[in-house]
């Protein structure tokens, strides 16, 4: 039995921020969190990095913090809980009901066969495509609805990312299908 496109659909990473307080402290909160990274000099944040789940936080002075690596919007949240109440063990005033704000997701999926670039690179609306295999081996496909954009291989797997929920890419996948389907190239 086949699996379908879109339910070979699997989150590999999620961006979101998140405001927890108006300023941090970074060299105090660096030297107080164990495996806190922090080198002005290289990067204007202290990064933290969560093993369960495996998520990392870069946590900003004024207050706002990136988290990234996230498989599923549960870890996402549950990576921004562990964050929170670790700066208020540290007795930094953090709201007890943090909200964050997804800037991307990075999504991967497989068509289940090969499919011709050549041929999808004529058919597919010209201006929404970039395909030069010379500088990159994959098609790339700006979508409008969901905005997003696919990277398609000649293998038939597919990385699909800008979305801003799991759905995008759900949606994303099952126009790519469709219009494969159309131009009788799957």
């Amino acid at each position: 039995m086949k699996v379908k496109p879109e339910d070979s659909l699997k989150i590999e990473n999620i961006v979101a921020s998140a405001k927890v307080t108006d300023y941090l402290d970074l060299p105090a909160l660096a030297s107080q969190i164990k495996d806190a990274e922090y080198n002005k000099k290289r990067f204007p944040g202290v990064v933290i990095r969560m093993q369960e789940p495996k998520i990392a936080a870069l946590v900003f002075g004024s207050g706002k913090v990136v988290l990234t690596g996230a498989k599923s919007i549960e870890s996402l949240s549950e990576g921004l809980e562990i964050l929170g109440n670790l700066l208020r063990g540290l007795n930094i005033d953090i709201p007890q009901k943090l909200t964050y704000k997804i800037q991307n997701i990075v999504t991967s999926a497989d068509l289940g066969s090969g499919i011709n670039l050549n041929k999808i690179a004529v058919g597919f609306n010209l201006d929404r495509i970039e395909y030069e295999p010379e500088q990159f081996p994959g098609l790339v496909y700006r979508l409008e609805t969901p905005k997003v954009v696919v990277l398609l291989f000649g293998s038939g797997k597919l990385i699909i990312t800008g979305g801003k929920e799991p759905e995008d890419a759900r949606k994303a996948v099952q126009k790519i299908v469709n219009d494969l389907k159309n131009l009788g190239l799957l």
